[in-house]
């Protein structure tokens, strides 16, 4: 190689590039060679399918050619002679009906491997968001018990989103809902009731059918009895209800925060169901939509097929669902005058719509049936008098399969019957929970396999990823015993494979946007394999050929410059954990 390290750009390399594409259109512009005012969202700098075509790829002259009146490979080849001129682009080529492939001078990855170590934790950081605030919810599980497995994937996603969205620009409220208004929450002031007469002394027998029967209610009995003494024990449901609700909803809420702070997760604002109707919220939620013609008093279809005996057409106030793309539209109320569950949930999402310029909710797969109404709900509260509906997404995460020894797996009698989520955390660690939640796409099926998630080897992913960190940093400790430290100096003498760890490492930047774009911080937890693969391989190259080891005897520049190398790969791979709320450890 003859390259020099360059200062590093102001931007990651794509965007930088981004940027050329765009300066040889204009040039193009001013030339006379393309009309003015061509739209140009639709034009891509990415790499491209094939490693082997080259290091960048744009559509340019495809998305643009039609519009211009000209010819796709005629418009290539104008944009390809704008293109040589970039001192960066070693060749450009044309494929196919249009594509231009660019192959990149080896100085463009020697920059952009000083902008990672210039940028340190902030590489990858991006502008995209433009400050908007995004709400995401996430868990808003039922304060009737501790956090169990089934809520554990829908916290890591929506946790690991919500990092995600801020560090690609956005600003993010982190919530939870607190669903303490329904009949649930009744059971659990009975089922605590019964605790706390066991508390001062009364022999319950067992846990009645219908009530929550774990142990993590007894010392909330406990803590009613040293309260309120007897009091209670005989007194009449109605006198008791609503106390024991209220104390045994905020002992729920205090068990399920410090549940979820064994993953590292804080919620910013927890949003009561319960204050939010006796606030008035939820009937203003409807004077709203009454006012704006989207609820009406009509009546519920019949139910297709035979109809119940007992089956009475009821005058309802229903919500004009219809018109954002529902099947029928839905009662916001019950014929007891009661708010539905959806009434309750379209004012909720209405005072979330206040002070956020998107919404993003991670539901469990079992909700699927209600995210075409409150879809439908968001876009009208968020439209009305001509304004174009905020943007909101619903995630669906499926349920989690604990197996072990190849069996599907049972642990927990505190919980009564389910696995809770601080066992496992316990069991093996919140880092190998986080990751491996991250490692397959939310809606689909996963299995936690006890066995796997703790196995070193290639085939479990958090391992593969917190191994290559710390293969690098006992490689820096080793160098340092050795008075050898990583620099920049000598980047000049890294070669082809070298340079193609960088090229890996230079695709962060785009995974961040696309991954917030999509709300898919998964891609973050795939780019990270990918890049870890990258890193064994060359390590693995070195096992066989010393001279391709990262410490190589008798040659101290050679070495300076892989060890940078090393480092900044490392950064990369830290700030990729960072983002899912992974530790990146440094040794194994």
């Amino acid at each position: 190689m003859t390259e020099t390290a360059t200062a590093p750009a102001a931007l990651p390399l794509f965007a930088d590039f981004a940027g050329v594409i765009d300066r040889a259109l204009d040039a193009l512009v001013a030339a006379g060679r393309l009309p003015q005012g061509l739209a140009r969202s639709g034009v891509t700098c990415e790499p491209p399918r094939e490693a082997s075509h080259g290091d960048i790829s744009t559509n340019a002259a495809m998305v643009l050619a039609k519009p211009a009146g000209t010819n796709p490979r005629a418009l290539a080849a104008l944009l390809v002679d704008e293109l040589t001129r970039e001192p960066r682009v070693a060749s450009a080529e044309i494929a196919g009906p249009g594509f231009i492939n660019l192959r990149l001078a080896d100085s463009a990855w020697l920059a952009e491997l000083a902008l990672i170590a210039a940028k340190a934790g902030d590489y990858g950081r991006s502008v995209m968001g433009g400050g908007s605030m995004v709400n995401v919810e996430y868990v808003s599980a039922n304060p009737t018990g501790p956090m169990h497995m089934g809520h554990c994937r829908g916290a890591v996603v929506g946790d690991a989103l919500a990092s995600l969205l801020e560090f690609a620009g956005h600003r993010v409220t982190r919530e939870y809902y607190v669903n303490d208004a329904g009949a649930q929450v009744d059971v659990l002031a009975r089922s605590v009731h019964l605790r706390y007469r066991e508390a001062l002394g009364e022999d319950v027998g067992a846990v009645p059918e219908g009530l929550y029967p774990g142990d993590y209610l007894v010392p909330v009995g406990q803590a009613l009895a040293a309260e309120f003494g007897d009091a209670y024990a005989k007194a009449p449901e109605a006198e008791w209800l609503v106390p024991f609700r209220t104390r045994a909803v905020a002992a729920m809420m205090d068990m399920i925060r410090d549940d979820l702070a064994t993953l590292g997760i804080h919620h910013d604002l927890f949003s009561s169901e319960a204050a939010l109707q006796a606030s008035g919220k939820v009937d203003a939620a409807e004077a709203w939509l009454r006012a704006h013609d989207l609820v009406y008093d009509g009546e519920l279809e019949a139910p297709k097929g035979k109809l119940p005996d007992d089956w009475e057409p009821v005058a309802l106030p229903l919500f004009r669902s219809t018109r954002f793309g529902d099947d029928q539209d839905r009662p916001i109320k019950k014929s007891n005058g009661s708010w539905t569950y959806f009434g309750a949930d379209l004012a909720y999402h209405f005072q979330k719509a206040q002070t956020a310029d998107a919404l993003v909710d991670i539901w469990g797969a079992d909700h699927a049936g209600t995210v075409k109404r409150i879809r439908a709900a968001v876009a009208a509260l968020t439209s009305a008098d001509g304004a174009s509906p905020k943007p909101f997404e619903i995630k669906l995460v499926q349920m989690v399969q604990l197996m072990k020894g190849g069996q599907p797996f049972k642990m927990s009698k505190r919980a009564g019957n389910f696995v809770t989520l601080a066992d496992v955390v316990d069991m093996v660690g919140k880092d190998v929970v986080r990751f491996t939640m991250l490692t397959r796409k939310p809606d689909a099926q996963m299995d936690f396999d006890f066995d796997k998630v703790v196995e070193a080897s290639k085939d479990n992913p958090v391992f593969y990823v917190q191994y290559a960190h710390a293969r690098i940093h006992s490689t820096l400790r080793k160098a340092a015993a050795e008075a050898i430290a990583p620099a920049p100096e000598h980047v000049a003498l890294l070669g082809v494979e070298e340079l193609g760890l960088v090229k890996l490492a230079a695709q962060f930047p785009r995974v961040v946007e696309s991954a917030a774009a999509a709300r898919e911080p998964h891609r973050v937890a795939f780019f990270l394999y990918d890049l870890a693969a990258g890193f064994h391989a060359y390590w693995n190259v070195g096992n066989d050929r010393p001279d391709k080891r990262f410490i190589v005897a008798q040659d101290a520049a050679l070495t300076s410059a892989r060890l940078f190398l090393a480092s900044q790969i490392g950064q990369v791979v830290k700030n990729g954990l960072a983002l899912l709320g992974v530790e990146a450890a440094e040794e194994l």
